[in-house]
């Protein structure tokens, strides 16, 4: 059974022309949406699903994650993993002490995501490690909304 979201008791009420939108989260509380296999453990693909039980968890990913998580913020597995996967991956999460919201199965394969949205979206890479994040300025690709 997936965990309940904790966003919801910092959720606020938002309106825009005297009609409510879609509701917001304060800026000092981030909602992280992290991939599970070759981010926060061996890389596993869904075709081998008896090695999901034995992946070995990088332990920067943990520390990380569950010390965010202890400051407030939002943490929820986004993974490739479909629903099949679920009780496995909850079971694996649960034994290894991450601490989270909740699990999102069925995240689209492949990779080269681009996410539109229209609440604010940062992504972040992993490559190798996880660390607290850090500004950089870099080029990103945006609609042109001068038309």
């Amino acid at each position: 059974m997936s965990k309940i979201s904790g966003a919801d008791k910092w959720l606020k009420e938002t309106s825009e022309g005297g009609h409510k939108i879609s509701p917001i989260l304060p800026d000092e509380i981030k909602n992280y949406l992290i991939d599970i296999d070759g981010t926060i453990c061996d890389d596993i693909p869904n075709e081998e699903p008896e090695r999901m039980a034995t992946a070995n968890v990088y332990p920067d990913a943990l520390e990380t994650l569950n010390r965010w998580y202890d400051d407030g913020h939002l943490i929820c597995f986004f993974t490739s993993r479909t629903e099949n996967h679920r009780e496995v991956t909850e079971t694996w999460l649960n034994q290894h002490n991450f601490k989270y919201h909740s699990l999102l199965m069925g995240k689209p394969r492949g990779g080269n995501y681009h996410w539109i949205d229209n609440h604010l979206v940062k992504a972040t890479r992993y490559n190798g490690q996880f660390t607290d994040l850090v500004e950089k300025e870099v080029t990103i690709q945006v609609f042109d909304d001068q038309a």
